[in-house]
């Protein structure tokens, strides 16, 4: 009876600790049974941080007249600027520029080849144009019947130069001067006559007498070389330099080269002259990139000495 009483006694006091139970053995002794340990929770695993944009490279100067070769990161597939399609070079490098009225920013979206897409927002500089005022002094006089019968065929030949793609790689080199001199007239000035506003500038004029020559400012092929002077342009020589940009060289006494030849940065292709709407002997060089005119002192630099 005792020993029956004492294992009772250590049977309840065995019941009221936790985490035990009590179980009889045969013998009629009670044995402690362990209970299974409790779940542990487990927190989630992080959720992963979604990859930074990788960065674009870009050189030249993000400003009204401008231009940009950019390098494209590694898998973009595609490019387009403002919604326009933008060639890629098998290095990943490509062409972009801002027209001389351009907005403050411009937009440009990357495609991978995993289905990403990437955007770029970008900043574009505006200038202050060089505005000359004449309120006094009417706009020119209505254009004659010759000037209208000739301008409409010589504006087609400029633009179907424009659309010529001829693989010319020009875009990628440092441009220089085609002519030094005196710079006798700015890229985006403008004349605004009793309130009515004239065309801008649409290029950089350079002084320089009858028969200078003028030199390639970078690689390109001969897009235009006009039989007989234009109205305005006088002899007109363009070259493409490739991704959309191409030169235009107005007012030349002599054209040197041919359509289609290719031509190297620094050889000769004409020489300064007076043709065409000019008050006198100088080079005009124009530059456009798909529609967009561009500054040429921007793209070539101060001019060297």
């Amino acid at each position: 009876m005792r020993l029956r009483a004492g294992a009772t006694l250590a049977a309840g006091l065995m019941a009221a600790l936790p985490g035990c139970a009590v179980v009889p053995e045969a013998a009629g002794r009670a044995q402690p049974v362990q209970a299974p340990p409790a779940a542990v929770a487990v927190a989630p695993a992080p959720a992963p941080r979604p990859a930074a944009p990788a960065p674009f490279r870009y050189e030249g100067q993000r400003i009204q007249g401008g231009m940009l070769v950019g390098t494209a990161p590694a898998g973009v597939t595609s490019l387009t600027f403002d919604g326009e399609p933008i060639v890629l070079a098998p290095d990943s490098r490509f062409l972009i520029a801002f027209d001389r009225d351009a907005g403050p920013t411009a937009r440009l979206v990357a495609r991978f080849a995993d289905g990403r897409e990437q955007v770029e927002t970008l900043s574009v500089a505006p200038r202050a144009w060089q505005i000359e005022r004449l309120p006094t002094l009417p706009k020119v006089s209505q254009p004659s019947a010759e000037f209208q019968r000739r301008r409409p065929p010589e504006l087609a030949q400029i633009a179907a130069a424009r659309k010529q793609e001829t693989g010319a790689q020009g875009w990628s080199q440092r441009f220089q001067w085609p002519a030094t001199g005196r710079i006798s007239g700015r890229f985006g000035s403008q004349r605004i006559y009793a309130g009515e506003p004239g065309s801008y500038h649409s290029g950089v004029d350079v002084a320089k007498p009858t028969g200078a020559p003028v030199t390639a400012p970078a690689d390109g092929v001969v897009i235009l070389a006009a039989d007989s002077p234009f109205t305005l342009e006088g002899n007109l020589l363009m070259l493409d330099h490739g991704m959309g940009l191409s030169s235009a060289f107005l007012h030349l006494s002599r054209i040197d080269v041919r359509p289609g030849q290719r031509i190297r940065q620094g050889e000769v292709i004409g020489a300064v002259g007076s043709t065409g709407r000019a008050t006198g002997p100088h080079l005009h060089w124009g530059m456009v990139w798909k529609g967009r005119r561009l500054d040429p002192m921007l793209i070539a630099g101060p001019m060297p000495g």
